[in-house]
């Protein structure tokens, strides 16, 4: 499995000949790439904060995979084809090509763009794998925390049954976790690959990444740290 960072939240991962791009936002410094670089076959949305699903129309070829609420609102408001579209909620997996794909809640509010007034449904996470979560036996399973604080959940389900290898997990503090309830949170998963998002995009977020390596080392001392330049691959 091949997970690379376009900054910001914006993840693509290469899983056999399936290719799935999360949260496509790419007006972010961390990366020189423009949304017609990629080619994914689905396009998955962990909600709807404009800085999450701002490029979501300019893979007319992809299918969008979220929330109900929010793949009719993408459908209505950036002309995605409702046809290509895939309505699944939380606790649900669906398999998309080679990979499993389940949701899972975040802790994160989910207005419509940057209008509160209207909700996306309930913010989430996706959990990656190459075998579905019921099977026995080895996986590799990379899990995207979505823009969440530190939640329970992550030590008693996802870390407990679901069993990611690595997590993207989000640490610019402020409108998520920082880098110390992160590295808590990597910890909690039993991951052996720790790698931050959501920071350095906009003021509020930006961090000293070695911070982040610090909390890991002494909160996840089984997990690694992985700080990836923006556009960088990591090969898990």
């Amino acid at each position: 499995m091949e997970l690379t960072w376009h900054g910001h939240s914006t993840w693509h991962v290469e899983l056999g000949t399936t290719s799935l791009l999360i949260d496509p936002f790419f007006d972010n410094p961390k990366t020189s790439m423009e949304p017609s670089d990629l080619d994914p076959d689905y396009v998955l949305l962990t909600h709807g904060h404009a800085d999450h699903i701002a490029d979501v129309g300019a893979f007319g070829d992809a299918t969008v995979a979220a929330t109900p609420e929010l793949t009719g609102f993408v459908a209505d408001e950036f002309d995605v084809d409702e046809e290509n579209t895939i309505g699944f909620n939380i606790g649900g997996t669906l398999e998309l090509g080679d990979a499993f794909v389940t949701m899972h809640r975040s802790d994160h509010t989910n207005g419509l763009m940057t209008d509160y007034e209207f909700s996306g449904g309930m913010p989430a996470g996706f959990v990656i794998s190459d075998a579905h979560p019921t099977e026995d036996g080895e996986s590799t399973t990379f899990y995207h925390a979505g823009d969440t604080a530190l939640m329970t959940s992550m030590r008693d389900i996802i870390g407990e049954y679901l069993d990611p290898d690595a997590a993207a997990l989000p640490a610019g503090d402020h409108f998520t976790m920082g880098p110390h309830q992160a590295s808590i949170a990597a910890d909690w998963l039993g991951v052996d690959y720790a790698l931050p998002m959501h920071y350095d995009s906009f003021p509020p977020i930006e961090i000293d990444t070695a911070e982040f390596e610090q909390y890991v080392e002494t909160n996840a001392s089984a997990a690694e740290a992985v700080v990836l330049d923006g556009d960088e691959t990591f090969e898990l």
